[in-house]
This record gives structure tokens, sequence and C-alpha cells, in this order.
């Protein structure tokens, strides 16, 4: 066992080594097969020579590194309002690179839920503050789509989810799944939903009792522990005043919208298309926020290789086949690899401070 973490508990233990750098050679060797299979399959030559590189591309991803430096903050902000400022801006700034860094190389299982809660742990906030903020994050994050999906369908019909997809009655295999993957959220949304404002002892009763299933039984102390957290969150929230809440979800509305936005800035840089008028970019915003639906639910760690694989055909009527692979890469750097090279540095040194404070109150 590594020494640096020879005080933690065995749970405690666990999070850590999910989070050490070396998990990222997985996601970027699934990254690379990927990529290598896509360029075989759908890469132009022709087509990428087409790409004018002048002061409207430099301009244009330039605007999309604008936009992912604001999400970044924008999930600090969203932190730092959770924690009732008792963790500082560059604190809150540091933690949403290791919760960023968690979430791209752990498996769905684990995900980045999991280590924030042990990472939060680690700035003196208590169980209840710390559970609160961890559950909290979901129920917003998952309340965002949930809202804003109904409202785009609306507005845009079913092409919002692919180009192909003409009605509802008339799915086909991404479309069943964009429509599996947002009912699942709206079951697990509304459970939780229920656990924080109306009874969390029940919701802990029903998660016991799914344990007895023989292949979940191995959960069951995870159950429990899901649900002494519950019970902790539903005491908290209910002492919060709207600002908080209010604070709470613009701050994860913008840091969402921001990742799709991210993505529409590199397509106008690559492909000067779709128009900027504001009805272009709303259809553009819905398609990019159905991808990003399926993408939550991705089987690999981050989504690597699965975001690059779905790109092309959300797109098709947006980005030429041949140059997909260009936008998709590029947008890969961007708001993936970036958290992966961020976490090599931040995390070591964050673990370093935390044994430092441990070692520091036992003498």
């Amino acid at each position: 066992m590594p020494e640096q973490f020879d005080r933690l508990t065995e749970g405690e233990e666990e999070v850590m080594r999910s989070i050490r750098v070396t998990r990222i050679v997985w996601p970027v060797l699934v990254g690379i097969l990927v990529l290598v299979y896509l360029s075989w399959r759908q890469f132009d030559l022709e087509e990428f020579r087409k790409i004018e590189w002048t002061s409207h591309t430099l301009f244009w991803i330039s605007v999309a590194v604008l936009f992912l430096v604001i999400r970044h903050i924008a999930y600090s902000f969203r932190l730092y309002v959770l924690a009732d400022g008792e963790i500082s801006w560059r604190k809150c700034i540091e933690l949403i690179f290791i919760w960023e860094f968690s979430s791209a190389v752990s498996p769905t299982a684990l995900g980045g839920s999991a280590v924030a809660f042990v990472v939060l742990s680690q700035e003196k906030l208590s169980t209840a503050k710390t559970a609160t903020i961890v559950i909290y994050t979901v129920v917003l994050d998952t309340f965002f789509f949930l809202l804003t999906v109904p409202v785009l369908v609306f507005l845009l019909g079913p092409t919002m989810v692919r180009p192909e997809i003409e009605t509802f009655f008339e799915l086909d295999r991404w479309g069943v799944i964009f429509v599996a993957a947002y009912f699942l959220m709206a079951c697990y949304g509304l459970l939780l939903f229920y656990g924080l404002w109306i009874s969390p002892q029940q919701i802990k009763r029903f998660l016991i009792f799914c344990t007895r299933i023989p292949f979940l039984r191995r959960y069951r102390s995870n159950a429990k522990m899901f649900g002494d957290e519950l019970i902790l969150s539903s005491k908290e929230l209910p002492k919060k005043h709207w600002q908080y809440h209010a604070g709470a979800f613009l701050s994860t509305a913008t840091a969402w919208s921001l990742r799709f936005l991210l993505l529409s800035a590199l397509i106008v840089a690559i492909v000067y298309a779709p128009p900027l008028e504001f009805w272009a970019q709303l259809k553009l915003f819905g398609r990019l926020e159905s991808m990003f639906v399926i993408m939550l639910f991705s089987p690999t760690p981050g989504g690597s290789g699965f975001a690059e694989f779905v790109f092309g055909g959300f797109l098709s009527d947006y980005v030429p086949a041949g140059i997909a692979l260009v936008i998709a890469v590029t947008w890969r750097l961007l708001a993936y690899y970036t958290y992966l090279l961020g976490g090599i540095y931040i995390i070591p040194n964050w673990l370093n401070k935390v044994m430092k404070r441990r070692k520091e109150a036992r003498t």
C-alpha cells in the first residue's frame, strides 16, 4: 500500500486509489483505439484540406476555451454555494478539478460522486454538509435535463434527438436509447427528490430491500450508507434559504449549457456552420443535449471512445462526415483531456496537503 494512504480507512483508501494518476492509462488507451478505428472508417483527407484555418477559426476556438474556463468557474461557484462559503474560492476551483478528473477515469459504477464524498470529507466539512453537497449536485444535474429536454423537444420536435428521426412513433436504435436513458434519469431523479424532501427513511428501506436480489446483495452496505447520507441531507436542505437553491441551480444550468456551447463554438470554428442566428443555435443546442443524455450512461470511463464514436452520427446534418473526427478530437482535448492532464499535477499535491494536515493533527 502506498505510504500516502496508510492513515485512510478501508473505504477511503479504495476511493483514493480510484483517482490515482495511473488510472488515465485505460481511458486514454480506449480513446486512442476508437480514434484509430474512426480514422480508418470516416476520416476524409480531401474534406480535411478544405478546412480554412483563418482568424475566424482561431477566434471561435478561443471562445470554446473561454467557455471551458467559465464552465469550471460555474461548477466552482456551485460548490462554494453548497458549502455555504466554508470552502474558499481557490479550494473550490482545485476540488472541481479533482471531481472532474474522477469522473473522467472512473467507471459509472463508482463515478465522481463517491470520490467527491471522500474528497470533501477531507476539507473539514461536517458529514451532513458533505452528504448534502454530493447528493444535491446529482439532483441538480438530473433536474436540469428533466426540465430542459421536454421544453426543447416541444420547441424543436423529434429531430432534436437525431437528424433522421421525423416522429417519435418511428424511433431508430438511438432514439430508443435516448428515451430509455431519459426515463432512467427521471426514475432516479424522482427517487432522490422523494428521499430528500418527503421520506428518506422509505427510500433507505427500499434500497435495502432491493439488495435482497442475489446479484445486488454485495451492495447492501453501500445501500445502507447511502440511505444514511440521504437522511442527513434531508435534514439539511429544508433549512436553506431560496437564494441557496437558486444559486445552485443557476450555476448548474450555466455549467451544462456551456458544455454544449463549447462544442457549438468548435463547429462554427471549423465548419463555418451552422448560422449564428438564435434559432439555428437552439437547434444545435438541443441536438447536443440529446447526445449528452446518452453519454451520461456511457459504459467507458468518462465516455472515453464512446463520445468520439457517437459524435458523427448525432451531428451528421451539421458536420461533414469526413471531418467530424477533427472536431470530436478537438472537443475531447479541451473538455476531457484537460482534466486528465490537470489531475496529474493537482491530485498528488492535494493528497500531500491532506496527509500533512493529518500528520500535524496527530502531533
